[in-house]
């Protein structure tokens, strides 16, 4: 048989020596996550290790303390000093995800002097729909699964903060040191465990990444998502959409379809819950009114914060939910938050880094909530992390991960001292 029957019949031979086709294909994945590997290992090892030294910790203090065992009607931490990172919202998520929702108050257990009634809507779907489908796939339960799309998340997270400082600097080692600041924020606690903080913070970084990158489907997408995860994704719809304006307004050829797409995208996850709840309540109001009643969250022009903070500066805890440590803290990174916003804005990021960042403080600032809460809500706001990394690049390597790890244990004590409430001493 020649060359030239075969060539006849349609079939083409390989040449000696030539991989076949799916060898190639092969190749390419490896070579692709090994180029993914040598790009994000160096910040998702910091990231890991700060955290890791975090959690040991965090676990180590419950363990001492044993204030884990609390008989707090739902609430409670449970027979491990582990089980109270499903606790408070984690056991709203896991509700969510083995039941659904059920839009209408609940009488709870009173909370100190107050009697409330709380439902399962201010938790957005997304989280509790991921748990749901990891635990049905891996046959985790819903604590497992919850702990699992939470610490993949965070390092998805880690990387997406370590691209877009490095995207924002032109500094591949700021990126990494971004990275490992995010696992020291205050609050940084939740990022590891059965709270959406993680997730969204994930959905929030790629985004702003995908605007800088001009990716304007992917940062459309990303930006949807982050609107089924939390509420506080308004922000960076506002960020986004307006970033997609301004690419609009100063391209003046070719085409707006990326950028249309975005606008058009973007609101449609927050948009689409809270429509759907209207209906489900008959009430387009129904989220607010709900916010307010069960969880005590409103918009009040700041005035719950001011007297918390008159409050704690006169000695007085006679405001909203008081505990003085938390709130000291949440004090301290309130009085931060001006200044890390004003070294941001000397680098001038990108608009969407603006807005989104301005516009999360002004509504932790002037929503009614626990103020020792502020650390808490503040986590998302990774911007803020790219000009402390900038002034650690000054350190040395060693130095800067000795600073690291000390802060990460510090981080470790204050969540299982403030974010669980488990008075550890």
């Amino acid at each position: 048989m020649t060359l030239d029957d075969i060539t006849s019949r349609g079939e083409v031979p390989e040449l000696p020596g030539e991989a076949p086709p799916y060898t190639r294909r092969r190749d390419a994945v490896v070579a692709r996550v090994r180029a993914a590997g040598v790009r994000f290992g160096p910040a998702m090892a910091l990231y890991g290790g700060v955290k890791l030294i975090g959690l040991a910790v965090f676990l180590r203090l419950l363990a001492y303390s044993g204030t884990y065992r609390t008989n707090t009607p739902r609430y409670g931490g449970g027979a491990k000093p582990w089980d109270v990172l499903g606790s408070w919202d984690g056991w709203w998520y896991q509700d969510v995800a083995a039941h659904g929702y059920h839009p209408a108050l609940t009488p709870m257990a009173p909370l100190g002097p107050f009697t409330m009634e709380q439902n399962s809507v201010a938790f957005f779907p997304l989280y509790p729909g991921a748990m749901r489908l990891v635990s049905e796939v891996t046959g985790l339960g819903l604590y497992g699964a919850g702990m699992l799309v939470s610490i993949v998340a965070s390092f998805v997270a880690a990387a997406g903060i370590f691209a877009l400082t490095e995207a924002v600097t032109s500094s591949r080692r700021a990126g990494v040191l971004a990275a490992g600041l995010w696992a020291v924020f205050p609050a940084a606690s939740v990022q590891w465990s059965v709270y959406s903080e993680s997730l969204f913070t994930a959905l929030a970084a790629w985004a702003c990444y995908a605007v800088v990158r001009r990716r304007w489907y992917l940062a459309g997408s990303l930006t949807l998502l982050a609107g089924l995860t939390r509420p506080s994704a308004v922000t960076l719809i506002a960020g986004v959409v307006l970033a997609a304006l301004v690419a609009i307004y100063r391209t003046r050829r070719g085409s707006f379809s990326g950028p249309l797409f975005t606008i058009a995208a973007a609101p449609l996850g927050l948009l689409g819950y809270l429509t759907w709840l209207g209906l489900a309540l008959h009430d387009f109001h129904g989220y607010f009114t709900l916010q307010q009643r069960a969880w005590a969250h409103s918009f009040d022009w700041g005035g719950n914060a001011f007297k918390s903070i008159q409050g704690l500066l006169l000695g007085r805890y006679d405001y909203l939910f008081p505990y003085p440590t938390e709130d000291l803290v949440g004090l301290a990174v309130l009085m931060c938050l001006p200044v890390l916003v004003l070294l941001l804005i000397r680098l001038r990021p990108p608009v969407v880094l603006v807005v989104y960042t301005l516009g999360t403080i002004a509504m932790i600032v002037l929503s009614q909530q626990m103020f020792g809460t502020i650390s808490r809500f503040a986590m998302p706001l990774f911007p803020l992390a790219i000009p402390l990394a900038l002034a650690l690049r000054r350190l040395s390597r060693a130095q800067a991960l000795v600073l690291l790890l000390i802060l990460g244990a510090l981080s470790g004590w204050y969540g299982g001292y403030a974010i669980f409430n488990l008075g550890v001493p």
